[in-house]
């Protein structure tokens, strides 16, 4: 009995220093490159500093750096709110609820494509976002709400130079367009490249802070750029880009034909 007893306990142990270890690794991946990692340091130095003082028993000081870390936990809530709320909203983008996001048809994704490839070789800028697990309702929120299908000729009116929606981005969901002129968050990433302009950084930030696929369109050079999951692939050209945007788009696809096949062969 006591042997079964510690080996149940040696295994308890093993699993705690996984969980840990494995939530600490993903904190770390999240932070790297981010302003957080700085303030970090700080509060580090800060309870180097604690012990020191508790240790010597230095009252004053150690009343005073009492306060002064209660501060910063504060502040660190305040100024990193965005970056809180994303790491939660990654939380909420597991597998599971993966399987659960929607896919444009084909045709959809074509005219899309399609209308994308005629704006850019008129060097037209153009931000479109395709909505998946993660609701873009907050989003859509901010410009003109719409219930459209999906069409060249419609795109190419958004996004008509002068126009009023021009500078906004559109958001596609279940294959038509609910809103356009939609302001999307900017990207805080230190590493992006500081020619990119700010389509390059609202469809990266709205790929950060949500699963959706963006793609668009630099008025500058004339390139097709997509953004997911913080990531920037730039410089496509027509058919590249259409079968690119075709394997993103269904990933998620095949996760679920493969989850669900596995599933019903298990029963």
């Amino acid at each position: 009995m006591n042997i079964d007893l510690n080996a149940f306990e040696i295994v308890k142990v093993v699993v705690e220093i996984s969980i840990i270890w494995f939530l600490l690794y993903r904190f770390m991946l999240f932070i790297r490159g981010t302003r957080v990692v700085p303030l970090l340091r700080g509060i580090v130095v800060l309870i180097i500093l604690f012990s020191l003082t508790h240790i010597l028993n230095l009252v004053v000081v150690n009343w005073i750096l009492t306060k002064l870390f209660t501060i910063s936990v504060i502040g660190f809530l305040i100024l990193f709110q965005p970056e809180i709320r994303r790491g939660l909203s990654k939380i909420g983008q597991t597998y599971f609820f993966d399987l659960f996001s929607t896919v444009p048809e084909e045709g959809v994704v074509n005219k899309i494509s399609q209308s994308l490839v005629v704006l850019a070789q008129k060097r037209i800028g153009v931000l479109v976002a395709f909505e998946r697990s993660v609701g873009l309702k907050t989003y859509a929120e901010t410009g003109v709400k719409m219930d459209s299908l999906v069409s060249s000729e419609l795109l190419n009116t958004i996004f008509a130079p002068l126009g009023p929606l021009h500078d906004g981005g559109v958001i596609v969901s279940a294959g038509r367009v609910i809103a356009a002129g939609c302001l999307f968050p900017l990207s805080q990433n230190p590493n992006i490249d500081r020619s990119l302009g700010t389509r390059h950084r609202a469809a990266v930030g709205l790929s950060e802070e949500t699963d959706a696929v963006v793609v668009m369109v630099s008025e500058e050079t004339g390139k097709i750029s997509i953004a997911h999951a913080g990531k920037l692939i730039s410089d496509f050209e027509g058919k590249d880009f259409n079968f690119v945007l075709k394997n993103i788009l269904h990933q998620q696809e095949e996760k679920k034909k493969t989850f669900f096949y596995s599933w019903r062969h298990k029963k």
